[in-house]
């Protein structure tokens, strides 16, 4: 585990638990792995608008992002996709292991994090730790806890109905 992901945990009395398994790249590929662990599963998108400004979403797992309709939801203008370059230097993570525990890395507070309402609903979540090789389940009332440890006010939406 990340130093700075094992601090973050440390200063939360948090232990996590979860799977491991070979590296996965999608919510596809992780599903055999992780469809036993309690909790709502999620899928993340880095993205960047036309104004550069850099956002974390996270929706549950099953859902489909809609690119057109989502900048109206988490109030950007025009997303795209961010480079793994940039997730790399901003997040210090790799293309397959994003996730909500990646904002440990985000020293710099540059990005926004955005997350479907249900997820913060839900018990728990399931989410990789900077890693594609494990999959924790994260209980809501300490992700609300970490991100208030790490300043970060979530931009909360809903999806419409498919």
């Amino acid at each position: 585990m990340r130093e700075d992901l094992r601090a973050l945990l440390e200063r939360l009395d948090f232990q996590p638990r979860g799977v491991s398994h070979p590296p996965v790249r999608t919510v596809e590929e992780a599903h055999a792995h992780y469809a036993g662990l309690e909790g709502a599963h999620t899928k993340n998108a880095f993205l960047k608008d036309a104004k550069g400004v850099l956002v974390l979403v996270t929706v549950p797992a099953a859902c489909r992002l809609d690119m057109k309709a989502l900048p109206a939801l988490i109030g950007t203008r025009r997303l795209s996709f961010a480079s793994p370059e940039v997730m790399r230097a901003v997040l210090d993570t790799e293309p397959g292991a994003l996730g909500p525990l990646s904002l440990a890395a985000d020293t710099g507070r540059q990005v926004r994090f955005a997350i479907e309402a249900s997820l913060l609903e839900a018990d728990a979540i399931t989410c990789h730790p900077l890693d594609n090789t494990e999959t924790w389940v994260i209980p809501r009332a300490v992700l609300v806890r970490l991100l208030a440890e790490l300043g970060v006010e979530p931009v909360v939406f809903t999806l419409p109905a498919p």
